[in-house]
């Protein structure tokens, strides 16, 4: 399988974060807590969609030909 160099830029991004925090996941995202916080974007927070219930079907008509 090819590796593909945008993942594999993540993953190390991803793997020096974990460091710098000493792999504590708490750590980690404490300080991605406090970057949104004070970070310039916009976050949007919605409530919770309800689950679709199931469609009923309704059984079919017997037609006599």
């Amino acid at each position: 399988m090819q590796s593909d160099p945008i993942v594999a830029e993540i993953r190390n991004l991803r793997e020096r974060r974990a460091a710098r925090f000493g792999f504590d996941i708490r750590s980690i995202v404490k300080d991605a807590q406090q970057r949104d916080k004070v970070g310039d974007r916009q976050i949007i927070r919605r409530p919770p969609r309800r689950p679709l219930s199931p469609k009923r079907t309704e059984p079919e008509a017997i037609t006599k030909r």
